[in-house]
């Protein structure tokens, strides 16, 4: 019964090197290549979390880091990264430069993503108001 045996295995819960980089915020190719070559179960990847490796720690501070976190040190979507010209890892002091130097890109896409905050705001506001009028306090 083969099909038994291979069940448990998969239900250990293991990730891939590029799915647990992506849930540490870091970019996969600046982690350990023994990282990059394995694969990491849950209890690995709560040990990380809970006390990172000095390289995880360095990588985290230093950068490379991915694009997800550029855009969100920098306060741009990944599209406005894009936008920007930036399709690359950068460091984080690449990225403090770029805060700065403060050029027309950044600030146009930190205009865009405020909008985009705002408008968020104004219809969860508006959901929550036509949730009120259409069903009122309840009471019990």
């Amino acid at each position: 019964m083969t099909s038994q045996q291979t069940g448990p295995q998969q239900s250990s819960q293991t990730m891939k090197p590029s799915t647990a980089a992506k849930k540490l915020g870091v970019y996969l190719a600046a982690t350990p290549e023994e990282f990059q070559e394995g694969t990491v179960t849950r209890a690995q990847y709560e040990a990380l979390q809970a006390d990172p490796p000095q390289w995880l720690v360095d990588l985290r501070r230093d950068g490379p880091h991915p694009r997800p976190v550029v855009a969100a040190r920098l306060g741009v979507s990944i599209s406005g990264l894009a936008r920007g010209g930036v399709t690359e890892a950068l460091t984080t002091e690449q990225i403090q430069e770029l805060r700065d130097e403060r050029p027309e890109w950044l600030e146009r896409e930190r205009g865009t993503q405020a909008d985009v905050r705002r408008e968020t705001v104004r219809l969860k506001q508006k959901r929550a108001e036509q949730t009120d009028a259409l069903g009122g306090p309840k009471r019990g």
